[in-house]
């Protein structure tokens, strides 16, 4: 059968209009002259879909810029007022929402509790806590792109189906239908961590890298791949379970049911099981109840705690070198709410990446360790349906 040219149009009108917004948001202010030059594309095909763009409010004509002769051009920027999405970090026992613009700033953000633990129980709260934050900012539906949400476990993103979440205890949840059935907006759901690295690429650290990594650390270990700078998700959108990688196949049962996986050395609880047994070594006087705990015992000088960070670090930096040496990548942005563990960590990590990767590979990636904040996991989700706004639909993410 023939290809559709009705659909062949629409696939290149659309594709076009990805091209136009993305270098608005990425070169703005910017003449249409220039975006002709840079895109190759008409400029009769340029004014058609910036005045569409302009019709929608995603973009705004400027004051004119600098003219090298006859009249000055009109520059245009991305409208970050245009539109308005939402976010949403789900966890077992809460949700953290972020409302951002459409250059990803946050506006506003709401945590709520959740009153259980079944998905119809959670996508409810979820729609109460979406219509909560529109009401609250005398924004409408018609303003809202997209409602987004990441969370920690197994996501088929193209389908919107939460596949496995151990935290949870869910399987198979059809989590985007269920949301997007009572919110009426699109929904969209992906890993959590690939969040972070979709927001990167577009919005921080990773703009303009081809291949990069993403490692957040925290209740578990996970990590976001950009090959070529295609975002990867492996088959049916497993890729990237870095904390189940095992290092030990002697060592102590994780959450997932194995022995020795990162996740049970570097995670908070694994921190916390070292801690116990420290506590009941004599080399730490009390148990301990959060990671916080332990890292106000290293600043204060214990030994123990601090020889706790040193193995975690050391055992991180080695599995990190690893993916040095597969990958070799650009960067790798380290983050979550692990961060806060510092130099305890992070300098032991660093001299294990030093001694275990491949001579002559090191130079060519720089480690990135990012400040945490609380809301950069529900920015991350925002930036889900951010990215469907300016990637091109033959992307391949």
């Amino acid at each position: 059968m023939p290809p559709n040219p009705l659909g062949n149009r629409d696939l290149i009108r659309a594709l076009n209009r990805s091209t136009v917004l993305t270098m608005i948001k990425t070169y703005g202010p910017i003449a249409r002259a220039d975006i002709a030059r840079r895109s190759g594309l008409s400029p009769a095909t340029i004014t058609a879909i910036t005045a569409e763009l302009i019709d929608e409010n995603l973009v705004f004509e400027k004051a004119a810029g600098d003219s090298s002769g006859g009249r000055p051009p009109i520059l245009l920027a991305l409208n970050p007022k245009g539109g308005y999405v939402i976010g949403i970090k789900l966890t077992e026992n809460s949700a953290t929402a972020a409302l951002t613009d459409l250059e990803a700033m946050i506006v506003t953000k709401r945590f709520q509790e959740l009153p259980g633990h079944s998905p119809d129980v959670v996508v409810k709260e979820l729609s109460h806590l979406v219509n909560t934050m529109l009401k609250e900012n005398n924004l409408d539906k018609q303003q809202l792109l997209g409602v987004g949400i990441g969370m920690a476990g197994i996501v088929d993103s193209g389908k919107g189906v939460l596949r496995e979440s151990p935290i949870l205890g869910w399987q198979d949840v059809p989590l985007a239908d269920m949301l997007g059935a009572l919110v009426n907006v699109p929904v969209y759901l992906e890993n959590d961590v690939n969040t972070l690295t979709i927001t990167e690429k577009w919005f921080g650290a990773g703009q303009g890298l081809d291949n990069f990594l993403t490692i957040s650390i925290g209740r578990g270990v996970g990590m976001g791949i950009v090959i070529n700078g295609q975002f990867y998700r492996g088959a049916r959108g497993g890729a990237g379970e870095f904390g189940h990688t095992v290092v030990d196949p002697h060592g102590p049962q994780c959450e997932c049911g194995k022995r020795g996986c990162l996740e049970a050395f570097v995670g908070d609880l694994g921190l916390l099981r070292s801690a116990a047994e420290a506590e009941q070594r004599g080399e730490i006087g009390q148990p301990l109840s959060s990671v916080d705990d332990l890292i106000s015992l290293a600043a204060d000088g214990n030994q123990a705690a601090q020889a706790i960070f040193a193995t975690a670090g050391q055992i991180l930096g080695r599995s990190i070198a690893n993916l040095i040496n597969v990958l070799s990548p650009q960067k790798i942005l380290i983050s979550g709410e692990g961060a806060r563990c510092g130099n305890w960590l992070f300098d032991p990590m660093c001299q294990a990446v030093e001694t275990n990767v491949m001579p002559g590979l090191r130079q060519d990636t720089e480690i990135q360790i990012d400040p945490w904040g609380d809301d950069a996991w529900a920015r991350g989700a925002a930036g889900l349906v951010l990215r469907e706004l300016f990637e091109s639909p033959v992307s391949g993410r």
